[in-house]
């Protein structure tokens, strides 16, 4: 009955557009309807509580790190991202853009960085088709640079909190089949690319920014890097570094703005509105059920069935990048992490470091497969069929050259 309950709510999330029933509301019904069913098997009260802990704290770093990044927008600190444009050179162009979008994907997360970078190139590329090419780039980029930090995607962070990978370890691990992955996608989007845009320079550089935007910026992205070096310091899981970095901004914006009445705005009480709760609420309905069908044993009998049929470890984290593109990659890696053992794959080890490079990056294939391509299709009312004509391609080359540097890096190393 919960794998029924599971795929009716995955359809529903799937077509949410078609049947008008927002992925929230489904995520939400799945989560208590699958545990509801749960008890009544298996009254399990401490099962729930101990899963609503570990996703707890997922949530709680989720709304840190999104009102942070949220202060910096309100601000328009990101405007230090704009003005490192210099150039009307298109195939110029894609490379910065494709660069910038990487690592500041890594510091924020692939969904902020897509919405920052696709508002930026809609001030500064006015013409729509022009911005198409660099809008999908960006979803590929920030997929790719989210993935080799744990901070950068909501997937390398699930793994991150649970204990599967430590930053280092990741970071290292994952930063060049990342690079790969992006410098392949820059080289096939711009071999054909040429000309110049007209007058890009000077609009790049004509947006007003807000009182204390680069302070806010700098302190902003300084409080993101903190939360790893937190956990290493102190012990602590990163929701709380998250919170402690979340509190000092909130402090500077208020000595900031408090003595100004028309700073208002600026102010993180004003910021809390924008946050996407209906977002936040959706991981937690997933994240829920997910938990639901690992306390049932319905993973595990998953992953013995994956282990007799396939039996290779690199072929199945590849296959679920590459899920992953359909269905949504949160789901996919607390499957994952539900059906292999900490006992079996400790901490750090081979399938973890695909899994979170695979996941990470595999959602670029479809332009629905990532919450970045999503974003980016919302915005720039992108037309799937278009981005499976332009884009898939180049999308599943530059991830499978990522998945065979890695392998590589690992046989070698």
């Amino acid at each position: 009955m919960i794998i029924a309950v599971f795929i009716v709510g995955y359809i529903a999330i799937i077509f949410e557009h078609n049947i008008k029933v927002n992925k929230t509301a489904s995520a939400l019904l799945m989560a208590v309807l699958a545990w509801m069913f749960l008890f009544l098997v298996k009254q399990d009260v401490h099962a729930l509580g101990e899963k609503v802990n570990d996703i707890s704290q997922i949530i709680f770093f989720l709304l840190g790190a999104m009102t942070l990044v949220e202060v910096i927008d309100v601000h328009k600190g990101f405007k230090v991202v704009t003005d490192l444009i210099q150039t009307n050179s298109k195939k110029k162009m894609l490379w910065i853009i494709g660069f910038a979008t990487f690592f500041l994907s890594a510091i924020l997360d692939n969904l902020t960085t897509t919405i920052v970078m696709v508002s930026l190139l809609r001030k500064i590329v006015p013409d729509h088709k022009e911005r198409m090419l660099l809008g999908a780039l960006v979803v590929i980029a920030a997929n790719a640079g989210g993935a080799w930090t744990p901070i950068g995607d909501v997937t390398t962070t699930m793994l991150w909190i649970n204990g599967n990978i430590t930053t280092l370890s990741v970071m290292k691990a994952l930063i060049l089949p990342s690079l790969v992955s992006l410098i392949v996608a820059l080289i096939l989007m711009g071999w054909n690319l040429k000309g110049t845009y007209p007058n890009l320079v000077e609009r790049a550089h004509k947006e007003v920014v807000e009182p204390g935007s680069r302070i806010v910026f700098y302190s902003g992205v300084g409080a993101l890097v903190f939360v790893p070096i937190f956990k290493a310091l102190t012990g602590l899981p990163p929701f709380m570094g998250i919170l402690i970095s979340l509190g000092m901004l909130w402090l500077i914006t208020d000595i900031l703005h408090a003595p100004y009445e028309t700073r208002q705005h600026l102010r993180i009480p004003q910021i809390l509105s924008r946050i996407d709760t209906s977002g936040v609420l959706f991981f937690l309905g997933i994240l829920l059920c997910i938990s639901a069908l690992d306390v049932a044993g319905i993973l595990q009998h998953l992953a013995v069935f994956l282990d007799q049929t396939i039996g290779n470890i690199s072929v199945i984290a590849t296959l679920i990048g590459m899920i992953s593109a359909i269905i949504d990659n949160v789901p996919l890696v607390a499957a994952g992490m539900g059906m292999y053992s900490m006992q079996t794959y400790p901490v750090d080890s081979y399938l973890w470091q695909m899994l979170a490079f695979c996941a990470g990056t595999g959602g670029s294939i479809l332009i629905i497969g990532s919450a970045a391509g999503v974003a980016f299709m919302g915005l720039e009312k992108v037309n799937f069929i278009w981005y499976v004509k332009k884009v898939s391609l180049v999308a599943l080359i530059s991830y499978l050259s990522g998945v065979a540097a890695f392998m590589l890096q690992h046989a070698v190393l």
